[in-house]
């Protein structure tokens, strides 16, 4: 038996600051947070219009809060980087092949934005 004791690298809580490449995978990582409360948000809303209209006026107060559109617009914005993130990610991971020649990572990830445009159009015109 040895008692030699094991090297254990030091691991400082702000390892990921020092790299650009996990910098942005954090800040990508956090953007769920604004997300899920959005998401919380929508929930509770579907329950009050399903409770009656005076839970459904609560609801639309509480939306109104200055507050709760601010973190809304924080999650607009985090999905919208975090779509950014994954549509540049995309050719990469999965590359693209049409009559065996790739296509061009810009016409992937801007036929992704297309579709993000045409979907939320379609949305808008529904709703």
């Amino acid at each position: 038996m040895s008692n030699r004791k094991p090297y254990v690298r030091e691991m400082k809580a702000t390892w990921w600051q020092k790299s650009n490449f996990y910098r942005m995978y954090m800040i990508r990582e956090a953007t769920v947070l604004p997300i899920i409360f959005f998401t919380l948000c929508l929930t509770f809303g579907l329950g009050s219009l399903v409770k009656g209209p005076e839970s459904w006026e609560a609801w639309l107060s509480f939306m109104a809060n200055p507050v709760v559109v601010a973190i809304n617009i924080v999650s607009l914005a985090g999905s919208l980087f975090h779509a950014q993130t994954f549509f540049t990610m995309f050719p990469q991971v999965m590359p693209i092949r049409l009559k065996g020649k790739l296509v061009d990572t810009k016409i992937i990830v801007l036929g992704q934005w297309a579709a993000v445009a045409a979907i939320s159009l379609i949305v808008l015109i529904i709703v």
